[in-house]
């Protein structure tokens, strides 16, 4: 049955070549098998990339449906998630799966490429830690961050703040051992509050302070990402917090972002104890096994 449905994807695919005014013997089909990629919002999508003596070549423009099928930008269902390539597809060393902006019509890479692989006899395993891509299976990433509202001046609401620093040697230091990201890549972090995740703001330096303060007191915070959540707080949400037994998120972000939300790559986690201590270090799990993965394969 796999068989006949493949040769009936082959046939549709040859068939709206010829449409195309393709050639049947001048294309070949690259098809995508995917495990983890989230559906992007407001227009912004993923593209392939052949890479050929050097030079990028598009495979196509997608989306990821709530199924985890792959669609079309028009959200249909792209058949055996392939795509016809031309007949020097043969002659590609890598595949490159780029995040790309709502409206775009260039045949250019954006900055933000999450997954690169080297293909091998047809075949090519795409990961994060790619040179072309994110770089780096962040494995050895660490964290650590403590509970604190140092913006309000004085001891109040301790534990409605969250800083990503280490007070373990009795001084404030970096607590974020984190890669350098690409161009295209910021981190962010976050906490979550009855199943809704409020940013602390976005950084690319570990130890220096990040681009959001607007929840934050009147009093400046350390040079550290992190937050204080005393004000204008969001929709459904009352401050001053208490995250005690709260989740606490580093995720890694595309730059321009699809969606407030956070992105489905959070290779750090921790969750605070409940009747959780102020000023105490916490330790972050390193969950970056979970990240994306896409096989593709060229026929």
């Amino acid at each position: 049955m796999k068989n006949t449905l493949k040769r009936f994807a082959q046939v549709s695919l040859i068939g709206l070549s010829l449409t195309l005014g393709i050639s049947a013997q001048a294309q070949n089909i690259l098809s995508f098998e995917q495990n983890g990629l989230e559906p992007l919002a407001n227009g912004f999508h993923y593209e392939g990339w052949l890479i050929i003596d050097g030079a990028p070549v598009t495979t196509g423009k997608f989306n990821v449906n709530a199924d985890g099928d792959l669609v079309d930008l028009d959200n249909r269902v792209i058949g055996s998630s392939a795509f016809i390539v031309p007949e020097n597809a043969q002659d590609a060393s890598l595949v490159v799966l780029t995040i790309e902006p709502a409206g775009d019509v260039n045949t250019i890479p954006a900055a933000t490429k999450y997954l690169g692989g080297a293909i091998v006899d047809g075949v090519a395993n795409l990961s994060i830690d790619a040179a072309p891509a994110l770089g780096n299976d962040f494995s050895e990433a660490s964290g650590s961050y403590i509970l604190a509202t140092p913006t309000n001046g004085n001891d109040n609401d301790e534990n409605s703040g969250v800083w990503f620093l280490d007070l373990s040697s009795g001084s404030p230091s970096a607590g974020l051992n984190v890669p350098e990201l690409p161009a295209g890549w910021e981190y962010e972090g976050w906490v979550v509050v009855d199943g809704q995740p409020i940013s602390t703001g976005r950084f690319t330096d570990p130890a220096a302070a990040d681009d959001f303060s607007g929840f934050s007191g009147d009093q400046g915070g350390p040079p550290f990402p992190g937050e204080d959540f005393l004000s204008n707080a969001p929709e459904g949400i009352n401050f001053p917090l208490d995250l005690s037994g709260a989740p606490v998120v580093i995720s890694v972000e595309p730059s321009p972002d699809d969606s407030a939300a956070p992105f489905a790559f959070k290779p750090l986690v921790g969750v605070s104890p409940e009747g959780a201590q102020d000023h105490f270090t916490y330790s972050l799990d390193n969950k970056a096994a979970g990240a994306a993965t896409v096989v593709a394969k060229l026929n």
